[in-house]
């Protein structure tokens, strides 16, 4: 099949998903029903920042870091861009809601690219983006709860404690078997981990779908949970690649370049979704989310073309880099939200504020460790792959 009908096909999924969005947002709108909503809390949430030209300038090029690992690890942007909103003074949903809005138009670009290079798995990526549609939708309820029940320190609570658990546990073992991969003998050959063996080996009659990239058939009751987590992650807290590229990975068996490609199309399944039910409630703020993704647009096409020259474990190398980074800048604003719930002693003024700007600049390290990463890579394998061409001609 040539390039031209692979992507033709890739399109027409993409087309049939549109409507697909729909009638699962149609049947899941009634979770959140007229009497859930508190009209002073979406008062306050729909106030949106006026903004200088300092801050378009700075969120372009917090947009072109994001996109640009994003482009190359399958996620990783909205670790950035959620609190550098925020850091503007834009409420907390605002934030996160505009960050999903630019994120699906992103993953579109970014997985057409990447199927150039024959590494989308569209059927696996299909699969798993409908089950996480649907922890989108769910996922934004629970948002939507603890933001009414305990304001925007419950919600800022919620989504610190979420990130350090599931960075401790995902993160320094994606990090700890790329070390394993880079001092192996045979560092660009991946193996398939014994979790994903015996998944695959699991026969539910009637549910047996066999993915290119796994080489094998699997269960789409297995991919529903992975799916559904996924999605879930991504409306409450604007990142669900986290959970996705590694399930794909250590749980299916895919290889890493394969599974970071095919998150892109997870991810243009949730972005469009959450955006339809977040601009619903009016919580999308159309100006943030273009800025960043004209930063993006151009990072995701970089990043895209530095996974043709990298070898398999520096994609794990970035991935669990910026998990233990944003795992301890998370881990710092802990307390702070605590003690603005009353949970423990209050913090003094001048401590919680220095603890909130430790934690921005890590944020900020994280994708610029990460982006130097992916540079660094892009250039000397392209240099490299220039050499060769140029000895063998």
């Amino acid at each position: 099949m040539s390039e031209t009908s692979n992507l033709r096909k890739i399109l027409f999924l993409f087309a049939i998903l549109v409507a697909f969005q729909f009638v699962l947002w149609a049947t899941f709108s009634p979770l959140v029903t007229a009497a859930d909503v508190n009209p002073q809390a979406v008062a306050q949430v729909t106030v949106y920042p006026d903004l200088n030209i300092n801050d378009v300038i700075f969120l372009l090029l917090v947009g072109f870091v994001g996109g640009l690992v994003s482009g190359f690890i399958g996620s990783g942007g909205a670790f950035v861009l959620t609190p550098a909103m925020m850091s503007m003074g834009v409420p907390g949903i605002i934030a996160v809601a505009s960050n999903i809005c630019h994120k699906f138009p992103k993953a579109l670009v970014g997985a057409i690219k990447r199927a150039k290079y024959g590494q989308v798995d569209v059927k696996l990526g299909l699969v798993m983006g409908m089950s996480a549609e649907a922890g989108v939708l769910y996922g934004a309820h629970i948002q939507h709860t603890i933001k009414q029940s305990l304001g925007d320190s419950g919600s800022n609570l919620y989504v610190s404690v979420v990130f350090v658990v599931v960075l401790a546990i995902v993160g320094i073992y994606v990090l700890r078997d790329a070390l394993k991969m880079r001092k192996s003998e045979e560092p660009e050959k991946e193996e398939v981990t014994k979790l994903a063996k015996w998944v695959q080996s699991i026969n539910i009659p009637f549910t047996m779908v066999y993915f290119p990239s796994l080489k094998a058939k699997v269960s789409v009751l297995i991919t529903l949970p992975l799916g559904f987590a996924t999605g879930m992650l991504a409306a409450t807290i604007a990142v669900g690649g986290f959970i996705g590229v590694p399930s794909m990975i250590y749980v299916l068996g895919a290889p890493s370049l394969m599974a970071s490609a095919s998150e892109l199309v997870i991810a243009f399944v949730m972005g469009l979704g959450g955006t339809i039910k977040y601009a619903w409630d009016g919580f999308v703020d159309i100006r943030l989310a273009m800025i960043i993704l004209a930063g993006s647009l151009f990072g995701i096409q970089l990043g895209a073309i530095g996974t043709t020259y990298v070898k398999p474990y520096m994609v794990k190398l970035v991935m669990g880099t910026i998990m233990v980074l944003v795992l301890f800048s998370r881990g710092l604003m802990v307390p702070v939200y605590l003690s603005e719930l009353n949970y423990i002693s209050p913090i003094e003024k001048n401590l919680a504020g220095i603890l909130s700007n430790v934690s921005f600049v890590m944020l900020i390290a994280a994708l610029l460790v990460g982006g130097v990463i992916v540079l660094y890579a892009l250039w000397s394998g392209h240099r490299a792959h220039h050499l060769e061409q140029k000895a063998s001609s």
